[in-house]
């Protein structure tokens, strides 16, 4: 195998190194904690945090310390993660630190290294994923389910066979990430308010196995598919051609298992679902975009209030039965998808090289124009989707208001308890810690224009005097960038209680001109670009960019094995394993291994770059020898591979990929819980049953279509 200056030149006799050893073991140790994340506390002396927190106050980038803040001996605890993103940075820096790695490992891990290039995979797939996803944000995916929904009526068998038929035809194009995004969420509403669907096990389940199966088929799909691709120069329509036959077959023969085995209990999928019906006031409401903040409402807090009854049943049905569909911006998306598919396809297939075709260079154009239409598109009706906003936000400022009101009533407030700053309402920022864009979009009580929780005077100012009440309704909604209201105007619509208490303690002392913090700065302008570019904020906010550390750290550890002679220690176990057992063996042994390493070895992102080298390695050595491979074995171990890392995302473990996390992470913020345990229990069947078939088609295919000549890169 013709090879370039970063391929697997180190011998094994480099094992022998202590760097070598250090090597191994910091890579196992990082791949167990990807696996099992934890935090470390570190423990900040108080006074060393507080003044870093004054610093901050003084520079205006945060808001000042409650004056309640405890300032005791106390020592500040932060928790700091080690996780899939920075226990493979943390090795990185290690091993660069005792000199275990260098230049040449960086550069092979993020630039190129023997056929796989890093960067260019990561710009493909962020360019493609942002179509994708801007596809999902105009509400295609939740059409369409809805369509299917209706289609398969209340007969419970025939919607779960359409469902499952849908997730896997439309992951086949655009991938399992935008199918987890929207059909996560809507296979959670439509289980929820079914009255006779028990548990939601059997749909969520396999419609996450599904869109894993069905992300092998095009090399787009997934990044494992790209790197596999990159690895062995092969042409995006031969993989195609080589795995659609084993995925199709298993497709097949997964679903008569799934829904007659493995979940043939009436609690998982009746025969008859009871759905709730949708009320004519809903019917008659239009659907509201659901990427503006505050679009639906106070709807959303009190389907969040009345999750387990039926009022919250039905907010949750208009989620499903009333959806929403930007038909311009589906429209467009589909067809910018499309081309950018067949031109891939087209370029791919008329490139003799890799150094003649960058895929990027076909899906990054694309994802430009793709965001130009949703910037454009939004900045053309941002006057409507402020409106949306505003309105929205009036309805839950009024709703926290009144239930303010109602826990006064209830438990009334003593004054004389109250720390010498003043409290602030709902709607202002917090003094201790500024939201995120996260919480500003779900606590819709935020109110930019009102400053008066961040003024030196307020927060020097006697407790005993009354606090300012903006969230009264009679308060008038103001801009980003409006002046703060006049002392006058506050006192009027102040109760009338407190406007007594007001005249016998005098005015509230304001600055002239309150003080604005790059934290809230920020989050305004956050918010600003939902309500204004909702679909762009809401595909950019949705896009894996934990993948970029995640990955470019994880070419880096394993070129680091590769540099110390640990790969070909690992390719001539592999050889022994497959002189013993042929190609069945090899594809068996390949299909095991590379599931089980998902759940291992940092995600099958990190299984695939692994696997990748290891094959690489295997290849030298029969060049070096007078044995060659044949191509029968060759190509059955790589796309047993690509079949073991794509089944292997649902396995045993949620870091088996990213996806799985991301999975799991959607369905507990729709209050199912997904336990760790039950996750292998549930998928130790399904991975069992897909891996034979696929396996089993996937051998009959390769001594089909392939021959004993040798291999020649």
């Amino acid at each position: 195998m013709a090879t370039d200056e970063n391929s697997t030149t180190a011998g094994p006799e480099k094992i022998k190194e202590w760097r070598s050893i250090v090597t191994l073991i910091v890579f196992v140790i990082t791949n167990i904690i990807v696996l099992f994340p934890f935090h470390i506390p570190i423990r900040f002396p108080r006074a060393l945090a507080n003044a870093i927190a004054n610093l901050l106050s003084a520079l205006r980038i945060r808001p000042p310390r409650p004056k309640h803040h405890r300032d005791d001996a106390q020592p500040l605890v932060l928790k700091f993660p080690v996780n899939f993103i920075t226990a493979p940075l943390i090795a990185d820096l290690f091993l660069l630190a005792i000199l275990a790695i260098g230049r040449e490992e960086v550069y092979g891990g993020t630039i190129s290294s023997n056929h796989i290039e890093p960067y260019d995979i990561m710009i493909f797939f962020f360019s493609l994923a942002y179509i994708a996803i801007s596809i999902d944000a105009s509400g295609l995916i939740r059409y369409l389910a809805f369509k299917v929904l209706q289609k398969g009526g209340s007969a419970g068998h025939l919607l779960f066979f359409y469902l499952y038929a849908f997730f896997m035809v439309l992951g086949s194009f655009i991938g399992n990430d935008p199918i987890i995004l929207s059909g996560t969420a809507f296979l959670a509403y439509m289980t929820r308010v079914s009255s006779n669907i028990v548990h939601p096990r059997a749909w969520i389940h396999s419609q996450f196995a599904v869109a894993n199966i069905a992300s092998a088929i095009l090399v787009s799909s997934n990044p494992t598919n790209l790197v596999l691709a990159g690895a062995f120069n092969i042409q995006f329509l031969h993989y195609t051609a080589n795995m659609i036959v084993p995925v199709i077959a298993t497709a097949i023969v997964l679903f008569p298992f799934l829904l007659y085995i493995i979940f043939n209990d009436e609690k998982f999928v009746p025969s008859k679902i009871n759905i709730h019906e949708l009320s004519e006031e809903q019917k008659a409401k239009k659907p509201v975009n659901p990427n503006i903040p505050n679009a639906r409402g106070k709807a959303e807090e009190e389907e969040n209030q009345h999750y387990n009854d039926d009022q919250g049943k039905q907010l949750s049905l208009e989620e499903i039965m009333n959806p929403f569909l930007d038909k311009g911006g589906a429209m467009f998306g589909a067809i910018v998808m499309a081309a950018t598919l067949v031109s891939i396809i087209a370029f791919n297939a008329a490139s003799q090289t890799s150094m003649q075709f960058r895929v990027f260079w076909v899906t990054l154009p694309a994802a430009v124009v793709m965001l130009s239409w949703d910037l454009g598109f939004g900045w053309l009706h941002r006057h409507k989707t402020r409106k949306i906003a505003e309105n929205g936000r009036k309805e839950v400022e009024a709703l926290h208001a009144a239930r303010q009101a109602s826990d006064r009533n209830e438990k009334p407030l003593d004054r004389s308890q109250e720390g010498p700053d003043v409290a602030i309402s709902s709607d202002q920022p917090s003094l201790s810690r500024t939201s995120s864009p996260d919480e500003i979009r779900s606590s819709d009580s935020h109110s930019p224009g009102v400053s008066t929780a961040n003024t030196d005077s307020e927060l020097q100012q006697d407790p005993e005097k009354p606090r300012i009440a903006p969230e009264n309704p009679n308060l008038e909604p103001r801009g980003l960038f409006a002046d703060p209201p006049s002392q006058e105007a506050e006192i009027k619509n102040l109760p009338a209680s407190e406007k007594e208490v007001t005249k016998v303690q005098g005015p509230v002392r304001r600055s002239s001109k309150p003080h604005r913090y790059l934290t809230t700065i920020l989050a305004e302008r956050y918010r600003w670009s939902q309500e204004t570019f909702p679909t762009a904020a809401a595909v950019l906010s949705h896009l894996p960019y934990a993948l970029i550390p995640f990955s470019f750290c994880m070419f880096i550890l394993v070129q680091a094995l590769v540099s110390k002679g640990w790969i070909q220690v690992f390719a001539y176990g592999w050889d022994h394993w497959v002189t013993k057992t042929g190609t069945v063996g090899a594809v068996g042994g390949m299909g095991f291994l590379s599931v089980i390493l998902c759940n291992f070895a940092g995600t099958n992102i990190g299984t695939t770059i692994l696997l990748c080298r290891v094959i690489q390695a295997w290849v030298d050595i029969h060049d070096a020898s007078t044995s060659p491979i044949t191509q029968r074995t060759f190509w059955a171990t790589v796309y047993a591979m690509a079949v073991g890392v794509n089944y292997g995302a649902f396995s045993t473990a949620f870091s088996a990929s990213l996806a799985g996390m991301l999975w799991r992470d959607i369905l507990a913020r729709k209050h199912i819980h997904v336990k760790q345990l039950d996750f292998a229990r549930v998928n130790l069947p399904i991975i069992a049953i897909s891996m034979t078939v696929g396996l089993a088609v996937l051998i009959g295919e390769v001594y089909i279509t392939r021959s004993e000549e040798p291999y020649i890169p």
